[in-house]
């Protein structure tokens, strides 16, 4: 009787100890859980004020004090945005100037970003969006070269050359993944209908635009568009007449060397019979 105590007593302790140890681990569990709820909660309630558009701003339009509205938005959503986004009216505004230019269309009640926007006092025009080191340079196209009216502002395009070259018509990829910068007049980057354009406008370096001014005036230039995110490099392309038909031209007949026969001389008998001499042949 008294083993069997001692069992049933280290039994009881045993699962005495079980049911305290399973609920202090749900405490503490529940503790956590209440911990990042709090903290969620401060974060919630945390708000910081961002500048967004009180009325939709089409593109080339100027944005003033008039056209912009504080808007509280969480300060988590914020910091994920970092400093694209603008928290202050001195931040939004210079000092100097109190009127931006907008590069991109804004909707009503949209944040108003950086990369939307002009630098203080700079035009919405080309010469803005060109940077350091760049021109801009136009090339003629049409419907066929100017990939059927689908290119649109900050598009990249290959740009083929095509004409005769020491006498055979040839076709090359002279320039690779060049940034378009304006569609005949249009550098609104959201136009997004396809328009049939007679002249599109690259981004050049000086170097370049000379080459593409060379070749626009000895042959004909064609565009070639480019996937989003495609950067890598084609390398050098050229074919010709032979290449479309798939002509190989047949390989040099060399002509074989012929030797001249060499004949031996024939062997003879001299036969003398008194006065009588007569030649027999050998062979």
């Amino acid at each position: 009787m008294r083993f069997l105590f001692l069992i049933f007593l280290v039994v009881g302790l045993g699962l005495g100890g079980f049911a305290v140890y399973t609920a202090k681990s749900r405490f503490d569990a529940y503790e956590v859980r209440l911990a990042h709820t709090l903290e969620l909660e401060s974060q919630q309630n945390s708000y910081v004020s961002v500048a967004v558009a009180r009325r939709n701003l089409a593109y080339g339009s100027e944005i003033t004090t008039n056209h912009v509205l504080f808007v509280d938005f969480p300060t988590r959503v914020v910091d994920i945005v970092g400093e694209n986004w603008f928290l202050t009216e001195e931040a939004l505004f210079d000092t100097n100037s109190d009127t931006l230019n907008v590069l991109r269309n804004i909707e009503m009640g949209e944040p108003i970003t950086r990369s939307k926007i002009s630098g203080f006092g700079q035009d919405v025009g080309m010469a803005a969006r060109l940077g350091e080191g760049f021109r801009a340079f136009t090339i003629r196209v049409d419907v066929a070269s100017g990939v059927s009216g689908f290119l649109t502002p900050s598009d990249r395009v290959d740009v083929f050359w095509s004409g005769r070259f020491r006498g055979e018509a040839v076709t090359r990829l002279i320039m690779e993944n060049m940034q378009l910068i304006a569609v005949d007049q249009i550098s609104d980057q959201d136009r997004n209908r396809p328009v049939v354009a007679r002249t599109i406008t690259v981004r050049a370096t000086p170097q370049q635009a000379a080459l593409l001014a060379q070749a626009q005036t000895s042959g004909a230039l064609s565009l070639s568009l480019r996937g989003i995110g495609d950067v890598a490099e084609t390398g050098d392309v050229e074919v010709n007449l032979d290449d479309v038909v798939g002509y190989v031209a047949p390989e040099p007949v060399i002509a074989e060397e012929i030797i001249p026969e060499v004949i031996a001389p024939r062997r003879t008998i001299t036969i003398r019979r008194g006065s009588d001499v007569s030649t027999v042949n050998a062979d």
